[in-house]
């Protein structure tokens, strides 16, 4: 297992988020384990052109807008939520944020945000504080998105993604009755339904700008979890490992802090309500970008 205190600094976070600030590192090519002559693409499907797989492989660039809300839930709700190998941060403990974020993004060099309907969804996302060995990371226990390809990036990232509907208050660039200022007295709110349920709803009224994004101030950490479908091993899967997210280039805009209001409600098949808000602090609305291209891998035999 990786000693913890190496967590290096490219391990930043963000929503969804989760981000790294970039060290210049090449990343080692490795052979091909593919058949010769396989179909082509990096995830399912493969094709005989390799265009028509969900996700294109990396690098993943991403641009949104962002509401979130600072909260607190039991300490003892909060460590339930945490898999083996992490444990509660003593010192923040049933601490985390509630993020929801409008995102657009692309694939490489391409212009994917040339075709909207592609590059653009909505996700909700839960971060909570806790320790991986000595070091203080953020654990994402539930998150949700409203397109497929975002859903098999998380996968493959170790991000437990479902598929939900989010809204959020958007600014425009004129004044409007229709839309808050972003600035101070603007109030901001997210929503996140799922299955026809709704699940989650913040609120936000700014009053101040502040230096840094709140959720980014520790590096988040996933279990990447691949079951078997074979008779008799449903408990042996074939990939579980706790991952370190990476992200490159990260960049804010123009972070507005101030009230907050959130509130999570029970639904068939979700647990979210379990984290059972005791109190919301810091409200924000920002704008961030990043890319992805990599993945640190914390257990398991590909650790390091």
């Amino acid at each position: 297992m990786t000693d913890g205190s190496n967590i290096g600094r490219r391990s930043l976070i963000a929503g969804g988020v989760a981000a790294v600030a970039g060290t210049g590192l090449a990343a080692q090519a490795s052979a091909s384990t593919l058949p010769p002559n396989e179909l082509k693409g990096y995830s399912l499907p493969l094709s005989a052109k390799g265009e028509a797989n969900i996700v294109g492989a990396p690098p993943w660039n991403y641009v949104g807008d962002l509401v979130g809300v600072e909260f607190w839930t039991t300490p003892e709700a909060a460590q339930a939520a945490l898999p083996a190998g992490l444990t509660p941060d003593p010192t923040t403990s049933g601490h985390g944020y509630a993020l929801f974020i409008d995102w657009q993004f692309t694939t490489g060099d391409r212009q994917d945000y040339l075709d909207p309907v592609r590059s653009q969804y909505s996700e909700f996302l839960v971060l909570l504080d806790a320790r991986f060995q000595t070091t203080n990371v953020a654990w994402c226990p539930f998150i949700w998105v409203d397109n497929d390809a975002s859903l098999a990036r998380g996968w493959f990232q170790g991000f437990p993604k479902k598929i939900g509907q989010v809204h959020q208050t958007r600014a425009y660039a004129v004044g409007s009755k229709a839309a808050p200022v972003l600035g101070a007295g603007g109030t901001f709110a997210g929503t996140l339904s799922a299955a026809g349920r709704r699940l989650a709803e913040g609120q936000v009224t700014l009053a101040n700008t502040i230096p840094n994004l709140p959720a980014l101030s520790r590096p988040i950490v996933n279990l990447r979890h691949f079951p078997r479908l074979k008779a008799g091993q449903y408990d042996n899967p074939a990939v579980h490992e706790l991952t370190l997210s990476i992200l490159d280039g990260v960049q804010l805009g123009t972070t507005w802090a101030g009230t907050s209001k959130l509130q999570f409600f029970p639904a068939p098949g979700e647990e979210l309500a379990d984290l059972r808000i005791m109190r919301t602090g810091q409200g924000f609305r920002s704008t961030l970008s990043y890319s992805v291209s990599d993945l640190r891998i914390l257990t398991g035999p590909d650790a390091g």
